[in-house]
């Protein structure tokens, strides 16, 4: 046989031409083991960031802020209703009712405690809730603790513990009504100025300090002096403490608990007997 020639060779070009072209793709290992995931973690963790951040908002904010909050989610269409109030303003407010009395007065009581003299001074607050509202008693010393001796004048002691006691008082709906009071010694001062005057004039005193520093005009409804006809101590007529100065919060009744402008047997037994004597005197502009 004759052997036969060799096939004619294909150039280089041609056959990268004929050959067929391959692409690899590949998946990232990462991404394709995890998918979208990622976003569901960082969708939680702001979550519980928020709610960290809430928390700490309740936390530093008052008494009443804190029990709408709660209120609201014990019961929305209800509760929070008790705590709130229809005043506008920073949410500090709350309508003044027996059920929240005892509020108020801690709320109260720590505002005093930031004063710089409230150890010397404590002794001679007291509040009582009583069934007309809160009351507050500034009572003096027998070299007179929050007005000079004999005068109708406030002293800085005076002056400040009122202005603390307006700032809190003003930001509520509730009357105000101020009281003085004078022990059973009669007053020396001139012929015709006595403990009527002086008790009037110190109440007096008193509103219009509480007036310029955060109780509104028409909030205070009455301006009283009764002399010594309200002893503190009866049985101790001369005693220092008798002259005092008395601020009561009012309540305001809610319409639906009507039953609470009536005083409890208990109640009645405890609030001390009224005087039929009694000076009112209208505030000075």
């Amino acid at each position: 046989m004759e052997a036969q020639p060799p096939l004619p060779r294909r150039p280089p070009e041609i056959m990268d031409k004929t050959r067929p072209i391959i692409i690899l793709k590949k998946k990232g290992g990462h991404g394709g083991h995890h998918g979208g995931a990622w976003k569901v973690a960082y969708a939680d963790f702001v979550t519980a960031m928020m709610a960290l951040f809430i928390v700490l908002w309740l936390l530093n904010s008052s008494k009443q802020v804190q029990e709408a909050v709660g209120g609201y989610f014990k019961d929305p269409t209800g509760t929070s209703k008790k705590v709130g109030s229809n005043m506008i303003g920073t949410g500090e407010n709350f309508v003044l009712t027996r059920d929240n009395m005892p509020r108020l007065k801690e709320q109260l009581q720590q505002a005093m405690k930031q004063m710089s003299d409230f150890e010397k001074l404590k002794n001679h607050i007291e509040m009582t809730v009583t069934t007309e509202g809160l009351r507050i008693e500034m009572t003096e010393s027998a070299s007179g603790t929050f007005f000079d001796s004999g005068s109708a004048k406030l002293n800085n002691d005076g002056q400040v513990l009122l202005a603390t006691l307006a700032q809190e008082l003003g930001q509520l709906p509730n009357k105000v009504s101020i009281e003085g009071h004078t022990d059973s010694q009669p007053y020396s001062g001139a012929a015709n100025y006595g403990n009527w005057e002086l008790s009037a004039d110190r109440a007096n005193a008193a509103r219009r300090i509480m007036q310029v520093s955060g109780i509104r005009p028409d909030q205070v409804t009455q301006v009283r002096g009764f002399a010594d006809q309200r002893l503190r101590k009866p049985e101790a007529p001369f005693d220092p403490s008798n002259r005092r100065i008395s601020v009561i919060v009012q309540y305001i009744l809610k319409n639906n608990d009507n039953e609470d402008s009536q005083s409890s047997p208990e109640e009645k037994k405890n609030e001390p007997e009224k005087p039929a004597g009694g000076v009112e005197k209208v505030a000075d502009k």
